[in-house]
């Protein structure tokens, strides 16, 4: 059945001498692989349009296994960020992980907006750390393992001083933190940012003033929560934490 779908690609593999088989998140039918016939040929039509980040409209066979792309036109090309080594990290981070955390043909409107608000923040802005965890937590909830963190993840209350447990799954409240004895203490301030960040949508986040320090002690908890919890390796995270320490 063929199918006018607009989607992000998330990422291309090659497919013999010629082809490539490309991986593409979209609104309508969720995440979804095509073979597009020709892309690898530096005249074809289809090279320019089966480039990863391209926002664009495909024309698409879509079948069981393996769809067929028969053609597609760019909507946006992310070009600025592709040009742009840290802006390509980022981006590169972002699709990876929604790659590995979602299934094949499970649409998810809220999700498909987040991410190419993200992608159009990481475009525009310079300090793309805070809309890149915020997309983070919101596809940990995809995936099934999002943290608590509007309540105690213990005993349902809201008690401060809070605590962060990876063990315990989020936040714990002042009568819960003895359950982990390696939590990390949190201000009221870091506890109220990670509810926001994991339920209010970028498009109604203005400018995120977060403090250096505040924004490495959340990076370091999103980090070693996905290391224990999120069970696939991401590729592209190696190279983003290499260029953290260069910052």
């Amino acid at each position: 059945m063929l199918e006018k779908i607009k989607g992000l690609v998330l990422k291309t593999q090659d497919y013999g001498e010629t082809h490539k088989i490309v991986t593409i998140y979209s609104k309508k039918i969720g995440k979804f692989s095509a073979i597009a016939r020709g892309a690898k040929k530096t005249k074809s039509r289809m090279a320019a349009v089966t480039q990863p980040f391209i926002y664009a409209e495909f024309f698409v066979y879509i079948q069981t296994g393996l769809s067929t792309i028969q053609q597609g036109e760019i909507i946006h090309s992310f070009r600025s960020i592709r040009e742009d080594i840290i802006k390509t990290a980022y981006a590169a981070y972002i699709v990876e992980l929604t790659d590995k955390l979602s299934d094949d043909k499970d649409p998810d409107t809220f999700i498909f907006e987040q991410l190419f608000e993200t992608m159009k923040w990481i475009e525009k802005n310079d300090d793309v750390n805070i809309p890149t965890m915020m997309y983070e937590l919101k596809l940990y909830g995809k995936g099934g393992f999002a943290p608590t963190l509007d309540r105690c993840s213990n005993c349902g209350g809201n008690t401060p001083p809070f605590v962060f447990s990876i063990a315990e799954g989020g936040i714990l409240c002042h009568h819960c933190r003895s359950m982990d004895r390696e939590a990390i203490q949190l201000s009221e301030l870091l506890a109220k940012l990670l509810r926001i960040f994991a339920t209010v949508n970028l498009q109604r986040v203005g400018n995120i003033s977060v403090k250096k320090e505040n924004q490495q002690l959340l990076r370091q908890l999103l980090d070693a929560y996905y290391d224990y919890y999120g069970g696939y390796y991401i590729k592209s995270k190696k190279f983003l934490k290499q260029i953290d320490l260069l910052k």
